[in-house]
């Protein structure tokens, strides 16, 4: 019944070892390790038969409603079994981890940001801190000086050290399999269970490959796994509330939700994972008519503590780092307000003097309010002919220029007074000049070069003098009466056509010099680009005061950097000849990421799942859907079933039930997100989907072999699980290239590794 040394597997193994090469040990411990364990189910089998007739003895005394204890596995060897996981994925995870030395993918952008953590400047992402900064805390332990430039994909890494920053990523990829292991073990009490789960996570090539490069995935998911391991392990400790270990794994599943939302915001659907099952789990705690309501709200103080507290004050922390280490002024100032901008050193803001309120004859910059648009600006140039009047050009520019610089005047010159010193109020008609050019911010009924709908803002007359089309009425934000610097946001409505000054987020072509386009649009709903702050500010007669007393508190910078982020998360868009994909492609597993190379002299990494998992995975969603929907109407109508078929159903649906919501949060809400989607966006599902195959085989093949007599039982059993771990394995075989790397031929050419496998023609390797 068991594997001989050199049969089975074993022998199948053996003949593609010169193949597999370093791989071949590996495959030979999982050959092992698939031989422990299924010995272990059938020791296993065997103790659950024994204590289901112990039980129905002890049962027969209990009260209605009482449910007997489910069996357990054997520890030890679980414990054996876990270990040899833990050190295969290791080994999967940090084989050839240094090649290739060149820059990878999304290496040059998360690499850069673990770089500027190092040197401590400020920049500007759309994920929340926590893995840029673990990524950069390691460079720094493993002697990676920040120096690198992370310019582009295919960039040498030289004499950089590199090598901490990829390992940190490995390493914590390295735990999925065991994390799996583990959360299946409990849920099943099956060792073989949980070993059929961790192989489908560590002979995935698509999990290997995003473990081994600087990247936020294998953080995310590490995570993600750790809080739906400690959510179940917490759970194992019912019988056991309020003791050290209830405590510990209720807290760790906290800890490991701020985590999951500190690397990614899609973190939140692990949150709501948890959250449900919590409230379920707090739901019949209420039924339970022995515990009084004392206890019931010690439970749910433990949750709220642990569960909603403590991950509040761990992620504020989070930024709290965040905000404490990157201290200098650096290429994320821009996307931030004038406030914010003030707290970073280098930064012209920072410990800088200037008038606090806006007064008439104030020489200003105004700062748009929407995400990375940048600053009012004008320039000699005119708007060419056929773009609406031809008359000089008014954009948004986000860099530091002279020509950002307006001057605040009353829209009655005549009645304006040197010697009268007149601060600026809601609802005031003012004109701006431009100071460089001295023409007048202007509007008039010609459409705007690019968004047709709105009106045309130009800079016209001369020294000041103009026409009625230069007046704007200013608006505070608020309705205060003065206009302060850097915290207050102002629209100007102009006087004449009644719209009101924005920036479109458009970008004008090379004859706007490819900066922002500025126009008057007659929506007059407030958004972003429509607000406008003053950021610099000139006045002679006007005290000084120090900018730092204007400066945001730790909760305020808080705040405007999760706006920030969400308003940039929302509109990603795909950039030029990159790759992206759409959620429907992702479970077929349509279509893979190049990581490295194209032609056949260059080191090639193609990030695409194995095949064989992905279509299993994707075969089991179907068949379990049918399982469950069987299963559930032959439980509540009463059928009459055995104790084995009843236990099956009973586990399809308990365990099934958490998974598949795991699948569905972390899959289907990226149907409705307008952002750009990449096919690894999928992987964190693919986890969650991984094990409800191996609940969903396993149950398959109980069930079909529920018919035979006990020993041919576990016969068939073993036969079936040993089929599908040697087809695991030997798809492993075939794929893995794919995530260690190929050279020389393409999968076209017959003298290729990859020959023959190129199964769909989306597959670009």
């Amino acid at each position: 019944m068991f594997l001989k040394p050199n049969s089975g597997l074993r022998c199948v193994l053996k003949n593609i070892r010169d193949r597999l090469g370093l791989l071949y040990p590996v495959a030979i411990v999982t050959a092992e390790m698939l031989q422990g364990a299924l010995g272990l189910f059938q020791t296993g089998s065997r103790l659950r038969r024994r204590r289901r007739r112990r039980s129905k003895q002890q049962n027969c005394g209990m009260q209605q409603g009482e449910k007997a204890p489910r069996p357990s596995v054997t520890m030890k060897g679980a414990g054996a079994m876990l270990a040899v996981v833990t050190v295969l994925s290791l080994v999967s995870r940090f084989y050839r981890l240094a090649e290739p030395p060149h820059v990878c993918w999304d290496e040059t952008h998360f690499g850069k940001m673990g770089s500027y953590y190092i040197n401590r400047t400020f920049f500007f992402d759309v994920h929340p801190p926590l893995g840029k900064m673990l990524i950069g805390f390691a460079g720094h332990l493993t002697g990676y000086n920040g120096s690198f430039s992370f310019l582009k994909p295919g960039q040498s890494y030289g004499s950089h050290s590199y090598m901490g920053m990829r390992g940190l990523c490995a390493f914590l990829g390295a735990w999925l399999p065991p994390f799996t292991f583990l959360i299946m073990l409990h849920l099943s009490q099956s060792v073989a269970v949980a070993l059929l789960a961790s192989l489908l996570v560590l002979l995935d090539t698509g999990f290997i490959t995003l473990s081994q490069y600087i990247l936020l995935d294998p953080i995310l998911m590490f995570f993600i796994l750790g809080a739906v391991l400690g959510m179940v392990m917490f759970q194992s400790c019912s019988s056991r509330p309020f003791s050290t270990p209830w405590w510990l794994w209720l807290a760790l599943t906290g800890v490991n939700l701020a985590g999951a939302i500190g690397v990614k915001f899609v973190g939140l659907f692990v949150i709501i994972l948890v959250g449900v099952n919590t409230a379920l789990d707090l739901w019949k705690l209420l039924g339970d008519l022995s515990l009084t309501l004392d206890i019931i709200l010690h439970h749910l103080a433990a949750r709220v503590v642990c569960l909603i507290l403590l991950p509040l004050a761990l992620y504020s922390l989070i930024f709290f780092v965040h905000f404490t280490v990157l201290n200098k002024s650096g290429p994320g100032d821009g996307f931030f307000s004038s406030a914010f901008q003030s707290r970073l050193i280098g930064n012209n803001l920072h410990n800088a003097s200037m008038p606090e309120h806006l007064a008439y004859g104030s020489v200003v910059t105004l700062k748009n309010v929407r995400t990375a648009t940048g600053y009012l600006h004008s320039h000699w140039h005119l708007y060419p002919e056929g773009v609406g009047a031809r008359q000089q050009q008014v954009t948004t520019y986000s860099h530091k220029d002279h020509n950002n610089l307006w001057i605040v005047k009353k829209h009655d010159t005549e009645h304006d007074s040197e010697d009268l010193l007149e601060f600026v109020h809601h609802g005031d008609i003012i004109q701006l000049v431009h100071k460089a050019t001295g023409r007048n911010l202007h509007s008039h009924q010609r459409e705007a070069p690019l968004t047709k709908k709105h009106l045309q803002v130009t800079a016209y007359g001369m020294n000041g003098t103009g026409d009625s089309n230069d007046y704007w009425r200013i608006e505070v934000k608020g309705g205060k009466a003065k206009v302060k610097v850097l915290r207050s946001q102002i629209r100007l409505l102009h006087l004449s056509t009644g719209c009101v000054l924005g920036s479109s987020g458009k970008t004008l072509p090379k004859w706007g010099w490819e900066q922002g386009e500025v126009t008057c649009s007659p929506y007059l709903r407030e958004s972003p680009s429509t607000l406008w702050n003053v950021e610099d500010h000139e006045n002679s007669r006007l005290p000084n005061i120090s900018v730092s007393i204007l400066k945001q508190s730790f909760l305020e910078a808080l705040a405007e950097s999760h706006i920030v982020m969400l308003r940039a998360n929302s509109g990603l868009k795909p950039k030029e000849h990159e790759v992206t994909s759409k959620p429907w492609h992702w479970p077929i597993n349509f279509q893979g990421l190049r990581f490295s190379g194209v032609n056949t002299t260059d080191f090639r990494i193609y990030l695409l799942g194995n095949p064989v998992i992905w279509w299993l995975n994707l075969g089991n969603l179907v068949l379990y859907v049918i399982l469950a929907l069987s299963a559930a109407v032959a439980l509540k109508r009463g059928f009459s079933l055995s104790s084995e078929v009843t236990e099956v159903f009973t586990f399809l649906l308990e365990a099934g039930r958490l998974l598949i919501s795991g699948w569905f949060l972390h899959y289907v809400p990226f149907f409705f997100m307008g952002r750009v989607l990449y096919y690894h966006h999928y992987f964190p599902a693919m986890l969650f989907s991984s094990m409800l195959t191996a609940v969903t085989l396993s149950s398959l093949l109980q069930l079909c072999t529920a018919v035979l007599c006990p020993t041919h039982r576990q016969a068939m059993y073993v036969v079936g699980m040993s089929m599908l771990a040697a087809i695991l394995l030997y798809s492993f075989y075939l794929f893995h290239p794919l995530a260690y790397g190929m050279v020389g031929s393409l999968a076209d050419e017959s003298d290729s590794p990859m020959a023959g496998l190129r199964w769909m023609d989306s597959w670009e390797f």
